[in-house]
């Protein structure tokens, strides 16, 4: 093999650069010629891609978001689209890919090895942490890192007024931002998608003699879990008219930033396998760090198998936070 390509897509994280970086080098080390493919699978489709150097990725190791780019393709959801996206590499004698991204990027690369034979291999990069076949994707930890400084903000301001803040975190289907940012800020509550919580039972532990005598409360919610988001749970809330509530939404402040260290060193871990792994022929596979040890992951058992946070921790959590 003696010409690759890496892309970024989907949602873009934290470390996306550092991953960038590290395969980049990797493959120039290894004597081999790397593209990169610019907005993801659209880009591949237009043919928005170039060779890079070691100094098109100097110092970016410390920078946010993806020097890549990236996008959602809808065209490339059709074999139509992933025809033409394929005919692209061909032309410019591509091999393989490196794909950074999350479930939705892991299943494009997956048709695309399956259905023209290209080598492609996958590097968890998504801040939900919600990729099987790793304990931690690229990204995560500079999120619950955004999201712990940015509630011990709130904390200055509920403890002031004796309130309860009701603080909305990323997670459409995963909880574990919520789970690490209410463990890592001393949440009073946490609401995940995976787990049903029961308002009025809130309420009711809200009421109970501990919890009259705490002067404020924090409540991080997942935004995807079923009572709705930051907003819908305040307003039942506010039915007890004895709960003065206020609510913020976190957002995409935890997808920016500069990545933290481990982050930085996680995504040029995983990289650097990823292109040590396609160089030495394996395909439709992702890499990931279980238990301090680099394995990987056939593509469609990540995309396929579910990733939930650990029982242990919930309830570690709910009695930490009595």
């Amino acid at each position: 093999m003696k010409r690759i390509g890496v892309l970024t897509s989907g949602g873009d994280a934290p470390g996306m650069n550092a991953a960038v970086r590290a395969a980049v080098r990797t493959a120039i080390y290894k004597e081999v010629e790397i593209y990169g493919i610019n907005r993801g699978y659209e880009g591949m489709i237009e043919g928005d891609l170039r060779q890079l150097k070691k100094s098109d990725v100097a110092n970016i190791i410390h920078r946010g978001g993806t020097i890549l780019r990236t996008a959602r393709s809808e065209e490339f959801r059709t074999k139509e689209g992933r025809e033409r996206a394929y005919k692209v590499l061909q032309e410019h004698g591509i091999e393989g890919l490196v794909v950074i991204g999350g479930n939705g990027s892991y299943t494009g690369a997956m048709h695309l090895s399956m259905e023209h034979g290209i080598k492609v291999v996958g590097i968890p990069g998504t801040i939900d942490n919600d990729i099987y076949g790793t304990d931690y994707s690229i990204g995560f930890d500079t999120a619950i890192n955004t999201a712990v400084e940015a509630v011990d903000k709130i904390r200055d301001t509920a403890d002031s007024h004796s309130r309860i803040f009701v603080i909305e975190v990323m997670g459409r289907h995963s909880g574990y931002i919520a789970l690490h940012t209410g463990i890592g800020s001393g949440a009073s509550g946490i609401f995940l998608p995976e787990k049903v919580n029961s308002i009025n039972s809130f309420i009711q532990d809200l009421r109970k003699s501990s919890r009259r005598n705490k002067l404020f409360n924090l409540v991080i919610v997942a935004e995807g879990n079923e009572n709705g988001g930051a907003h819908e749970i305040a307003e039942e809330l506010k039915k007890d008219k004895a709960i003065d509530v206020r609510t913020a939404v976190i957002g995409h402040l935890q997808r920016g930033g500069s990545p933290s260290a481990m982050d930085r060193v996680l995504a040029s871990q995983l990289a650097y396998h990823a292109v040590l792994g396609l160089l030495e022929g394996k395909n439709n596979v992702a890499t990931g760090q279980i238990d301090k040890e680099i394995v990987f992951t056939p593509i469609k058992d990540s995309i396929s198998l579910k990733k939930a946070p650990d029982e242990s921790m919930i309830k570690m959590a709910e009695i930490l936070a009595l």
